[in-house]
């Protein structure tokens, strides 16, 4: 059971895991594998959000599907989900749980049905969502793998500050801001360090001096996170300061790759 800030019921998520392999018995020796084993079957897991507030009666169910909204349906829905797999990873201590995107689900459905029904992922009427592909110039589509040959061959490094800023981006998507202000600070000392390399290229000095002057705001949003919340102003504050970064980053990158 999910709740709001005010403690009401707000959704029940239900789990399930299907087609999951046989488990080995731990402490077994090695056994001889064939030349050209079979696919293992693959777990796959079954996400079940259900709305907490029931549909009034005669409510009718198939205006309601038709009334969806695919893009707003499937990010909501992966915003949950994303929350409570923050607060396994945190409950559980586990650094290696992760959170997941739209886009790598094997289908999204949205439906109605009897408790009984959805509680076991079924329903008495479902539409399945179409994901609309996103456009992108073939240009951008392979300039991440010019970049992957790129650090795979030794001609290029990764830097700690795109790390950082990636950790910082997921923040903001998620909506921890706290978390995204104290990233960003970080984030962004690695950066004025690390693009100081660039600084004769390009426009990198240009943006060297923009992120150096926003600098004492991140630092200011960060000591606030350490007090508490962020308001909506520095929130947005931070997420412009974020993406200013994130910009300096490609084209530190897009210099690298000529």
């Amino acid at each position: 059971m999910l709740r709001g800030p005010d403690g009401a019921p707000t959704h029940v998520l239900v789990l399930a895991t299907l087609a999951a392999p046989p488990r080995r018995l731990r402490g077994r020796r090695p056994r001889a594998a064939a030349p050209e084993p079979p696919p293992t079957p693959v777990t796959t897991t079954r996400a079940t959000l259900v709305d907490a507030a029931p549909l009034a009666a005669g409510a009718g169910a198939r205006e309601r599907l038709d009334a969806v909204d695919p893009a707003a349906a499937g990010a909501q829905a992966v915003a949950i989900l994303n929350r409570v797999l923050h607060l396994h990873r945190t409950a559980a201590a586990d650094p290696w749980a992760r959170e997941v995107a739209l886009d790598q689900a094997i289908a999204v459905r949205v439906g109605v049905g009897a408790g009984e029904e959805v509680a076991d992922g079924r329903w008495t009427e479902a539409r399945e969502l179409a994901r609309p592909a996103a456009r992108r110039r073939r240009a951008a589509v392979l300039r991440p793998q010019e970049r992957l040959a790129a650090l795979l061959g030794g001609r290029d490094a990764p830097l700690a500050a795109e790390e950082l800023a990636l950790r910082a981006r997921a923040d903001v998507a998620a909506g921890r801001t706290r978390e995204a202000a104290l990233q960003l600070k970080v984030a962004l000392a690695a950066a004025l360090h690390e693009l100081q390399a660039w600084a004769d290229a390009g426009d990198l000095r240009a943006r060297l001096e923009e992120l150096g002057a926003l600098a004492p705001a991140v630092d200011a949003a960060a000591e606030e996170a350490l007090r508490g919340g962020l308001d909506a102003a520095t929130a947005a504050q931070t997420e412009r300061a974020l993406g200013r970064l994130e910009a300096a980053l490609r084209a530190r990158t897009a210099l690298e790759l000529g």
